[in-house]
């Protein structure tokens, strides 16, 4: 045998040896299992709040899996590894949490680790709950435990090998996650300090808007944290001075897309959006007011807004509006004219000057560096939400639009209402998209 191979040999032993250290000596110990509290040994009080700030973290969201009971778990969430299911986190016993002190729940939100020792998947963005105080977790608890409980076991992960070893998870949160809250900015007013600590905690906003690594990690600092990112097949856009609204977003703007789920600059929710803002309308306006502070400074980068600029944007976009007085005449490519053919069949009704609709200049799917976002919203509408937005409903098109006309249909739009880019590999996006959706 050749040195060189001994070597190899040796240098890829120790390597092994030495993460196999590394993982036993950060293997966690069970916590003892507890007979579940009764509801009401909580306070009522700290349970209203839990229930508040479990919907700033948007907890229903992926612990329910559609049509079934909220916090059941069961929700398939698609990552590049392949698909993790949520848990139940109601109070069962046997399936749920129930059987959960509060030290194992704190630890679970703090380093990923549930109550029998075992590693999570950041897919639960613990890297982000890390940050939350103790007595917002205790809060947190107390509420969860409040619930009714439900039996109902989540499916089993579908990971190939080497990601389902779990053990794997040691190695990752030694690269990425920095625990415990963060303590105030002092140049900072007490409404920045709280959104930030909602936004980069609770909320985890970078969990969707920033890119992620290799490794699945979402990136925290730098030029690329909110720079924009997925979600669900969804493009979620940039929350930094990258983003790409006609109408650079403002404290006001934000605290009415966040509350209401629409916004007369921006639009309105859709996808993965739509039941953030469903929860974020239940909650304290003085905590959304503060993340939309924390966002807006993100997003504004300390420049003042030009109100002269935004005016100018908006009297552009709604004369480019269908029925709108010296609009653009229709284009004579072949698929753009096309594509005015299936919008003024499928869309003209609604999309009109006249209209209480936001023009489609000003909406974040037609000015996104991607088609994801329109496409997805005219296959799938927009559905009506017990918000301030609920009037505000779009058809689902999908059924009635073939592939090749809402390729079109896309192309015409973006060329017509868009910032003068072309999206790229549109065939390509809508095959996919469908694929995806059946």
């Amino acid at each position: 045998m050749k040195v060189s191979t001994v070597l190899i040999a040796l240098g890829g032993a120790l390597v092994a040896i030495a993460a196999g250290a590394y993982f036993y000596a950060n293997r966690h110990p069970e916590i003892a299992a507890i007979t579940p509290p009764s509801a009401d040994s909580f306070d009522a009080a700290l349970v209203e709040r839990g229930e508040m700030l479990a919907g700033i973290g948007n907890c229903a969201v992926c612990h329910t899996a559609p049509g079934s009971t909220p916090m059941a778990g069961g929700f398939g969430l698609p990552t590049p590894f392949g698909t993790i299911y949520s848990t139940n986190i109601t109070p069962d016993e046997e399936t749920g949490i129930g059987s959960w002190s509060q030290e194992a729940f704190v630890r679970s939100m703090r380093k990923g680790v549930d109550r029998e020792g075992r590693h999570l998947y950041p897919a639960f963005p613990y890297d982000f709950y890390t940050r939350v105080t103790d007595e917002d977790l205790q809060a947190i608890y107390a509420y969860l435990m409040s619930l009714e409980p439900v039996r109902a076991q989540a499916p089993a992960n579908e990971l190939d090998f080497p990601f389902n070893q779990r053990m794997l998870m040691a190695g990752w949160n030694l690269l990425f996650l920095d625990e415990g809250p963060v303590p105030d900015d002092g140049e900072k007013d007490d409404a920045w300090n709280r959104g930030r600590y909602l936004t980069e905690g609770l909320a985890h906003c970078g969990a969707c808007h920033s890119p992620r690594n290799a490794f699945g990690a979402a990136v925290r600092s730098g030029d690329d944290a909110y720079s924009g990112g997925e979600a669900e097949g969804w493009f979620a856009p940039a929350l930094n001075e990258t983003n790409h609204a006609a109408i650079r977003w403002n404290t006001e703007t934000l605290a009415n897309y966040l509350i209401d789920g629409w916004d007369r600059d921006h639009g309105i929710a859709a996808g993965p959006m739509r039941p953030i803002s469903n929860d974020l309308y239940r909650q304290p306006e003085e905590d959304v007011a503060a993340i939309a502070t924390y966002v807006a400074d993100l997003i504004d980068n300390g420049s003042d807004a030009d109100v002269a600029a935004a005016d100018s944007v908006r009297e552009r976009a709604e004369g480019l509006e269908f029925g709108a007085e010296g609009a653009p005449a229709m284009p004579t490519d072949p698929v753009l004219t096309r594509g005015a053919e299936v919008f003024a069949d499928q869309c003209a009704v609604c999309h009109r000057a006249d209209t209480y609709t936001v023009p489609l200049a000003l909406t974040g799917s037609v000015n996104a560096p991607d088609a994801r976002n329109f496409i997805q919203t005219v296959m799938h509408g927009i559905q009506p939400a017990p918000t301030g937005s609920a009037n505000r409903v779009m058809p689902a098109k999908g059924l009635q639009i073939d592939d090749e006309d809402l390729v079109a249909l896309t192309a015409f739009v973006r060329s017509r209402f868009g910032p003068g880019d072309a999206w790229d590999n549109l065939d390509e996006t809508v095959r996919t998209l469908r694929e995806e959706a059946e």
